[in-house]
């Protein structure tokens, strides 16, 4: 591939790689999935970063294998970040420039994909409601059997995201009859709401349903664009879009991480830069977000 020429933007779609690796979309797809192509969903859709890429084909061209053991860690994972969507971390992945991608689909999905060892770390907030406990119950009962430490990153406030335009919320029970966005059945979120709707007795039938969003940004954007009234997401994406935040509970965001990859570069370079006033700045400016715990160890397996 030595005539291969890059697009002069930072993110390459799939259509934009499929022309550039002469593969069918499908393929692009299959790779992502895999691991084996470094990768990101944090807008909903697969995005590439040109740099990593092309370091990706540098590598196989100078007899590295391609596919996910290539990019593999000493863990033998690929360096992906998979789970919940996090708009500060993700951030953070990209200034720190750790090399890093990212695959979001949700909390369990990530869980899912860290015990497949699919990625080094998985993004979590799952709520257990008999212990009113963040994480750890989840991890303990799925994840027990890996080499992985639960890790704090913030706390964040979620409640209803929704247009100042004559709609006034004052609880979920208001929700009723308003169209709403709707995440995925693996999200944290999904269940999140569920639960806080039974307890203050929402009928679900109630609501009128937008497509599914699959990322915070996702879902918040619907609601900015008109689609929908209103959604249960983050105060600081419901800031960044310029609509009403109404809080509703502090949830805990947390990282589950391979403790091999935790002492390698990327991972630690993610959580140096996390460690500056850089980061403390933009977690201050986007609102909803409490870091005053992170990095510290929640659960070992």
């Amino acid at each position: 591939m030595d005539d291969v020429t890059f697009p002069d933007h930072e993110y390459l779609t799939v259509k934009e790689l499929a022309d550039l690796l002469r593969l069918k979309e499908r393929k692009i797809y299959d790779l992502a999935s895999s691991g084996a192509v470094p990768c990101s969903k944090a807008t909903g859709k697969l995005l590439f970063p040109a740099a990593e890429i092309r370091a990706w084909i540098e590598q196989a061209q100078s007899g590295g294998v391609a596919g996910a053991s290539a990019s593999a860690t000493s863990s033998g994972r690929p360096p992906i970040i998979l789970g919940s969507h996090d708009p500060l971390l993700d951030w953070a992945i990209r200034q720190s420039r750790c090399g890093l991608a990212s695959y979001y689909d949700g909390s369990l999905d990530g869980v899912d994909r860290f015990v497949r060892s699919e990625g080094i770390a998985a993004g979590l907030h799952i709520h257990d409601a008999t212990s009113d406990r963040w994480n750890v119950p989840t991890v303990s009962d799925l994840a027990s059997d890996q080499n992985a430490v639960l890790v704090a990153f913030a706390a964040r406030k979620r409640g209803l995201v929704y247009r100042a335009d004559g709609i006034a919320l004052g609880g979920l029970s208001d929700l009723a009859g308003r169209r709403f966005v709707p995440r995925q059945a693996e999200s944290g979120t999904d269940a999140l709401f569920r639960e806080i709707a039974g307890r203050e007795g929402l009928d679900l039938s109630h609501l009128t349903l937008a497509d599914v969003a699959r990322t915070e940004d996702e879902a918040v954007e619907a609601v900015r664009r008109g689609d929908a009234d209103a959604t249960f997401g983050l105060e600081a994406v419901a800031r960044s879009y310029g609509l009403e935040f109404l809080p509703v509970i502090e949830e805990h965001f947390a990282l589950l991480v391979d403790r091999k990859a935790w002492f390698e570069a990327p991972v630690q370079k993610l959580m140096a830069f996390c460690a500056t006033d850089t980061f403390a700045n933009r977690a201050k400016t986007s609102g909803g977000y409490d870091i005053a715990d992170l990095g510290k160890v929640i659960w070992n397996a």
